[in-house]
């Protein structure tokens, strides 16, 4: 078999898995996750008001409202564990490790890596050379999809193809990444061609004595430069909540709709003994369409009345209640309805916290994991630290501090009062402050004794 031969069946290869991938769970599962991300609750959007005709065929109700009302409840809770525990950064032992990281351009990367994360179940992360790329596992508006290629032996992410197409009309490009180096490629009118030649991820330009002609030397890492972040379980952080979603988002929508029609309304005809069941429902049709009823041509006193049947609001906005109160449990998320005011003592502040920190601490591990394979990746000894960002009684954690201060050095009280503030990151910069004062003491001291001599 030529060489030609095998580039045919690479590129067959391409597409064939392209299409098994979007036509996968993961694919499904990333895409649904994904519009409830962006608010767009696919099951609503698609709901539709039925009624049966007297045939008994079902329609769609063309007069009842059919407000869409999604909740934000999706984004906010993969948000806030995403900001609970990347928020403040990554940090490391070694401040250098942190800089050849891309400095705040890898924190931002790592939680957009989070989100696709916790969104699909998986996302992936490709080290350039000098920076972190984000792949999810379907196409997202910031970010090209991602088919994962692992070993059959050991399962281990091996090559991998990241495409992404404007629309139909357009070409699709497509990357292969391999052990040895990646390959780009592009399908258009039909047809696939190479669009750049195979090479290593790691490029140098050297320049020529004769004619200034630039040559490439390159080479590749000791392993394959894309890492794979999983969530828990390595499952969506949607499954298992989608149904509680949908319940609340359909209860508010129905509960919106019932006010907006004026509550429920249903009528009355009178001495109208010649109207058949085709005839009602043409009377209430033309009814709702036109807002105006005729009451002659019936009989004699002939009438028709509107009944209204208030649409039950305190039942549904205790439904509701119910329901938020499920999706926090069901998500583990902070609410932090119960901790508002500032009333709340410490102790409760950090209870109403053990939920998120208990599904943090299982998602941190994976994050930790993925960040040491990227140091091994490019072969740094470190490891990385998170800072949780955690409301609190600061009154009562201060107090709480300085009362131990007897026994404590004066670096640790300033940094546990700075990290109860917020600032942190202004430790070097007090306790400098603080050395100077003292300097400044000592030496006014020293002046007036001095001077009484």
């Amino acid at each position: 078999m030529n060489h030609s031969d095998n580039e045919q069946r690479k590129q067959d290869f391409l597409l064939e898995a392209i299409n098994d991938h979007k036509q996968s769970h993961l694919y499904r599962v990333s895409e649904t996750a994904g519009a409830y991300y962006r608010h767009l609750n696919p099951t609503i959007m698609a709901a539709q008001k039925i009624v049966y005709n007297l045939l008994g065929k079902a329609e769609i109700d063309k007069y009842a409202k059919n407000n869409k009302v999604p909740s934000r409840f999706y984004f906010y809770f993969v948000t806030q564990e995403v900001q609970y525990l990347l928020g403040n950064g990554v940090s490391f032992v070694n401040d250098a490790t942190k800089e050849l990281l891309g400095g705040p351009k890898f924190d931002n990367a790592i939680r957009d890596l989070a989100t696709g994360a916790l969104n699909a179940g998986e996302a992936y992360g490709f080290w350039n050379y000098d920076h972190l790329e984000v792949f999810y596992a379907s196409p997202n508006g910031k970010y090209p999809a991602f088919v994962a290629l692992f070993d059959e032996e050991n399962g281990a992410l091996r090559a991998g193809i990241r495409y992404w197409q404007i629309d139909r009309s357009k070409p699709l490009r497509m990357t292969l990444y391999e052990e040895d180096g990646y390959t780009e490629y592009m399908r258009k009118d039909g047809a696939t061609s190479i669009l750049k030649e195979k090479r290593p991820y790691i490029l140098e330009t050297v320049t020529s004595e004769a004619g200034g002609t630039e040559i490439y030397n390159g080479q590749n890492y000791p392993s394959f430069p894309i890492i794979p972040l999983y969530n828990t379980n390595q499952q969506s952080e949607l499954i298992g909540g989608q149904e509680t979603l949908d319940a609340y988002d359909l209860m508010m929508s129905q509960m919106v709709n019932n006010i907006d029609e004026g509550n429920l309304i249903y009528w009355v005809l009178k001495n109208f003994n010649g109207m058949d069941d085709i005839d009602d429902a043409e009377f209430v049709r033309r009814l709702r369409s036109t807002r105006v009823a005729h009451a002659d041509g019936g009989g004699a006193g002939s009438d028709v009345d509107a009944h209204v049947v208030e649409a039950p609001v305190d039942a549904s906005d205790t439904a509701l209640q119910k329901l938020r109160s499920q999706l926090f449990e069901d998500f583990m998320a902070l609410d932090t309805k119960n901790i508002a005011g500032g009333a709340a003592t410490a102790t409760e502040i950090k209870a109403a916290y053990e939920p998120l920190n208990a599904k943090c601490n299982l998602f941190e591990q994976c994050v930790t994991n993925f960040i040491l394979n990227l140091l091994k990746l490019i072969n740094v000894d470190d490891v990385p630290t998170y800072t949780r960002s955690i409301l609190v009684n600061k009154q009562e954690e201060i107090q709480s501090v300085l009362m131990a201060a007897e026994y404590l050095s004066s670096e640790y009280i300033t940094s546990k009062v700075l990290e109860v503030e917020g600032d942190i990151d202004k430790f070097s910069d007090v306790m400098a402050q603080i050395a100077a004062g003292d300097v400044g003491r000592y030496q006014l001291e020293e002046t007036e004794e001095t001077a009484e001599e």
